[in-house]
């Protein structure tokens, strides 16, 4: 059988511990893209992708609620912070994998896959940052709870490509363009090198992965004659759970493609200033 970019995504998606997850997901980017290089591209194929990836048997699940809270200044709690940065990756790792094997069916042109792929590889190495840098700690991913709603979003726009583009690239990994600089200046205070490091990598790749989905988003309104920002405020309003929190990195998501107007309208308190 004829190994396709669906099946390989489906792989991915179908591997429970989170470093092997990582490890395949660069391994099998890396064959995309040879493949590219080479002018003999993979098939795309077809793919029956979980309606949730696999996962480890640590961390527990928990509901965001029941998620332990620790002072972010203290060591348990820069621990506690980079945990739940390691959990955001691995869950970013599976989400752009799953937007190239459950959207198959819609035709898009192949620097939708370059893209999708290349930010898969970048996620599982951003996983392996962090990973090490708890390592270095004498932490491990899997040692503390995480958060049990990573994946509520690809499951509530598992059938709608246009959902997935808004609400993941477009609020969640944007929501990490205004929160990493802070992160950054507290690991900095700390005086962890490492940790400064793996954050800024994240931070600086973070602007491409809200690029793609602004710039596929924007590619598909124009192919249904739909006007863009209107289109963003409806499915966003109708699939994230909540309003957009200020204060807003306006910098980083000008960079990324996203002017104030997509995203002020949707913001928790308009009046509270931006970044």
């Amino acid at each position: 059988m004829t190994e396709t970019l669906a099946a390989m995504a489906e792989a991915v998606l179908r591997t429970a511990d989170g470093h092997e997850k990582a490890a395949l997901s660069q391994s099998l980017a890396a064959r995309w893209q040879s493949s590219r290089e080479a002018g003999a591209p993979l098939d795309i194929g077809t793919a029956t992708p979980p309606d949730r990836p696999a996962r480890p048997a640590r961390p527990e699940l928990l509901d965001p609620r029941d998620v332990p809270r620790r002072r972010p200044g203290s060591p348990a709690g820069r621990i506690a912070m980079l945990h739940a940065v390691a959990h955001i990756e691995l869950n970013a790792i599976d989400l752009h994998w799953d937007i190239v094997a459950r959207f198959t069916a819609t035709r898009m042109p192949p620097g939708f896959y370059d893209d999708w792929v290349k930010a898969a590889a970048e996620e599982s190495r951003h996983f392996k940052l962090v990973t090490g840098v708890l390592e270095a700690h004498g932490s491990h991913y899997g040692a503390l709870p995480a958060h049990a709603g990573m994946w509520r979003a690809a499951e509530d726009t598992m059938d709608d490509l246009m959902g997935r583009l808004a609400v993941v690239p477009m609020v969640l990994e944007a929501r990490g363009l205004d929160v990493t600089p802070d992160m950054i200046a507290l690991f900095e205070k700390a005086g962890d090198e490492k940790a400064v490091e793996a954050l800024r990598v994240i931070y600086a790749e973070e602007v491409g992965h809200v690029a793609y989905g602004s710039k596929w988003f924007h590619f598909l309104c124009g192919r249904h004659e739909l006007d863009p920002k209107d289109t963003f405020h409806g499915l966003v309003r109708r699939y994230f759970h909540g309003a957009l929190k200020p204060p807003f990195n306006e910098e980083k998501r000008a960079e990324a493609g996203l002017p104030p107007e997509f995203y002020w309208p949707l913001a928790e308190n308009r009046a509270t200033s931006a970044r």
